[in-house]
């Protein structure tokens, strides 16, 4: 229970803090903390993950998305589960968040067979801190973070595109380089 409670707590903080802050974090900063629920192709958490648990053990890719189920969103996961070795081989952990509810995230999870954590962040708080929400469509925009071991920003694109791998490259040297 007090788990949830705080998550309810953060959350609600989390909005007052991005009504002060209108831009996304600039690499060099400290990462906006956050607490969500999430599912994983084997189960729906019972619970919360907290982003600053992840300081001083490893790297935090932070990839936002639009939807489950669409096309450009599975393009951009599928290409994260293919490399998914070679990403935890960089000592890092991915962390995708989108609006959905996590009974959507749980299905989709298990349809494509994804190793990692899909977060529900259905308010949009945690978009909205990392301007990652679009106010005109109501859903996340495709921004990718990468978190290192001291919980700061060490790389941002926000506009990572799923046209082509060059942009997974990009993120992929980005590790190599604070590994």
């Amino acid at each position: 229970m007090k788990t949830i409670f705080s998550a309810v707590l953060f959350l609600i903080f989390g909005v007052i803090l991005h009504a002060q802050s209108l831009t996304a974090p600039a690499v060099g900063s400290i990462a906006p903390d956050f607490i969500l629920p999430y599912a994983t192709k084997d189960s729906i958490a019972k619970v919360f993950l907290k982003l600053s648990d992840y300081a001083g053990k490893q790297a935090v890719i932070v990839a936002f998305y639009p939807a489950d189920w669409s096309t450009g969103c599975t393009k951009e996961v599928c290409t994260m589960r293919d490399n998914f070795a070679a990403l935890q081989s960089l000592d890092a952990e991915i962390l995708a968040i989108s609006g959905d509810y996590v009974w959507s995230h749980y299905e989709w999870a298990k349809f494509h067979s994804l190793p990692f954590k899909l977060l529900s962040d259905h308010s949009h708080a945690v978009a909205k801190l990392y301007d990652s929400f679009n106010d005109k469509s109501l859903y996340n925009r495709r921004t990718v973070f990468v978190v290192d071991k001291k919980g700061n920003i060490a790389y941002a694109n926000l506009k990572y595109s799923v046209a082509d791998l060059q942009d997974f490259e990009k993120l992929k040297s980005a590790l190599v380089l604070i590994k």
